[in-house]
């Protein structure tokens, strides 16, 4: 039995400017590109400019234990083979990696927008210690510096569950009697290894974790959203949980549920007919009832 959600890729371009006037263009920006396709004749008072809709174009369906990450390089590789590969593609952190970030753009053009997952060392999830963000790291002499400034004794390439690394060790005599060993390593050789990316990898790392604390990032970010009420819907058809027996059957009902949410989406674009109703916040609905 397959539980989860299938991994699902939509479009989410910018809507086309609006020529119907300084009124209508005004709605226009306050339309977004909903998950659901969300979609509306642009302002109230006659702009009968339409949202081109968010129409699905890639269903990656797995066994449970698959994790989103290594579906990554599969969804691009399919995306591209199908001459659908996005210039932009915003996935969550579970999906990203420094390497992936740079393969996607080094192989189809694909720029991947996410938030990178967080060092996931026992020190950095404790919130206590020193974790890798605390050592300091030089590619050209091949060391790594500790933060009671110690350097590492051994500098080794590697290769780790198939992706290339290096392995960074301190010597026991460095950290053996260390007052801040406690907060370094519990290791019983009395030693700290540290797992260094190589440069153009830690390169990229650093310059997407200092991008995703910008406001222009976290805006242009929010557009992933809409894929959120895409999942939404599709839980509403059925793909919270497979219906049926084995991968490719549960694939094909996800590939057909993918097929009916575009009809939807395009049958309503056609017709010009909303897929969801206009929300207003609670801010705005006082205002205009202060107004009447």
């Amino acid at each position: 039995m397959h539980r989860g959600y299938p991994a699902v890729t939509e479009t989410c371009d910018d809507p086309p400017p609006c020529t119907c006037g300084p009124a209508s263009a005004a709605g226009q920006a306050a339309t977004g590109s909903g998950g659901e396709g969300a979609q509306d004749r642009g302002h109230d008072k006659g702009c009968a400019h339409l949202v081109f809709p968010n129409l699905i174009t890639h269903v990656a369906t797995t066994d449970a234990t698959v994790t989103d990450n290594q579906m990554t390089t599969a969804i691009c590789e399919d995306l591209a083979r199908k001459n659908l590969a996005p210039g932009r593609s915003y996935l969550d952190s579970g999906y990203l990696s420094a390497a992936l970030v740079v393969s996607a753009l080094t192989s189809w053009g694909i720029a991947l927008i996410g938030p990178l997952l967080a060092d996931t060392s026992a020190q950095a999830r404790a919130r206590a210690g020193y974790a890798r963000a605390d050592f300091t790291v030089d590619y050209d002499s091949k060391t790594v510096t500790c933060p009671q400034g110690k350097t590492s004794a051994s500098w080794t390439p590697s290769a780790q569950r198939g992706k290339d690394s290096i392995v960074a060790t301190f010597s026991p005599s460095d950290c053996g009697p260390c007052p801040a060993r406690s907060l370094c390593t519990t290791s019983g050789r009395k030693r700290r290894q540290l797992t260094v990316l190589p440069r153009d990898l830690a390169e990229a790392q650093a310059a997407a974790r200092a991008a995703e604390q910008t406001i222009p990032f976290q805006a242009d970010y929010a557009r992933r959203a809409g894929v959120e009420g895409t999942m939404h819907q599709a839980a509403s058809h059925g793909a919270r949980r497979a219906r049926y027996r084995g991968l490719p059957k549960t694939r094909l009902d996800h590939v057909y549920m993918a097929a009916a949410l575009n009809l939807l989406r395009l049958e309503a674009f056609w017709t010009g007919t909303p897929l969801d109703r206009r929300r207003t916040s609670h801010l705005a609905r006082l205002e205009l009832s202060l107004a009447e």
